[in-house]
């Protein structure tokens, strides 16, 4: 189990990495642009859309020390500016789930790996 732990007054904390992962890939997923996370076949250089129960697959957690670096695989939605999509899911990202683990976030990686149009 790779987690992220913290002592409190009251005992240890201990976080998954899969369970922050699931967490940020749905704060992501509600953000405007992004249609959704990516999994990338290293060994034929394929990117494919995850569905919703896989989705934990396009993103990586990083425990440095005590703060979080974490990397997004994502597709995202043609016709939007891709700076204003990346912004949008750092702000969003760092914000929720640093409150929701406690867990200082130093640094948020977006690689887009695709482009799909929205019918």
């Amino acid at each position: 189990m790779r987690a992220s732990s913290m002592d409190t007054h009251m005992g240890n904390i201990a976080i998954d990495s899969e369970v922050i992962a699931q967490y940020a890939g749905a704060v992501a997923m509600e953000c405007f642009g992004i249609v959704g996370m990516a999994g990338v076949n290293v060994k034929d250089g394929l990117v494919k859309l995850l569905k919703m129960d896989s989705m934990t697959r396009g993103i990586r957690v990083t425990l440095n020390g005590h703060k979080l670096t974490l990397d997004f695989h994502v597709i995202v939605a043609y016709g939007v500016g891709i700076l204003a999509v990346a912004d949008n899911l750092i702000s969003n990202v760092k914000y929720k789930v640093e409150e929701f683990t406690g867990i200082e976030i130093e640094k948020i990686n977006i690689f887009v790996e695709g482009v799909r149009v929205i019918d």
